[in-house]
């Protein structure tokens, strides 16, 4: 039970794959502009490591080592286009703001990483709840970071602004070194809390 537990709080706490790992960084600086995007972002890219987890620990012992990545990766792609078109026909909103990282989720490392690393060793349950630790990290990173360029670049959150209009708030967090300012100060504040120096 326990080693059930730490798969599935491990992706949460002591290796998020964006705040302590450092992976995924191209849709993590390039979708959060706003909170939503962050949410739509985390959760599109949780279904396919979900999914890719276990189906890749389901047929692990069909495939062959010499085409194991390549296969992971059909598989990984093979979800991503479900996901693309389900967004695309029951949220286009947010599929047109995602924009080209809903495909590059294909090549997102945290997916292609936990494939390898977990889902190609362990059980159909280990996997899937290392998947659903990842993903929740993953989602929270995004969610947490997109709140915070929203907030201090729009004067607003999940799209409701609290600030008035003759208010004037910092653009700079909207923009791309607004995320990498952004993520710093987030990940410095993790590391204070995790006992990193």
């Amino acid at each position: 039970m326990s080693n059930s537990f730490n798969n599935l709080t491990r992706g949460i706490i002591k290796e998020n794959p964006v705040l302590v790992m450092l992976l995924g960084m191209c849709p993590t600086l390039g979708v959060t502009t706003s909170a939503i995007n962050g949410l739509g972002m985390g959760l599109a890219t949780m279904f396919v490591l979900i999914m890719s987890n276990s189906v890749i620990s389901c047929v692990k012992r069909l495939i062959p080592d010499i085409v194991r990545i390549p296969s992971f990766i059909i598989i990984i792609a093979s979800f991503v286009t479900v996901l693309e078109m389900l967004m695309q026909a029951y949220t286009p909103v947010l599929y047109a703001s995602l924009g080209i990282y809903i495909p590059l989720i294909v090549v997102n490392c945290i997916i292609l990483g936990r494939a390898e690393a977990f889902a190609s060793k362990n059980s159909i349950f280990q996997s899937l709840l290392d998947a659903i630790g990842m993903g929740i990290g993953f989602t929270l990173a995004l969610v947490l970071l997109g709140s915070i360029r929203e907030i201090l670049g729009n004067g607003s959150i999940f799209g409701y602004s609290f600030i008035s209009e003759n208010a004037s708030p910092m653009l700079l967090f909207i923009m791309p070194p607004g995320a990498f300012l952004a993520l710093g100060g987030i990940i410095a504040v993790v590391n204070k809390l995790r006992g990193v120096n």
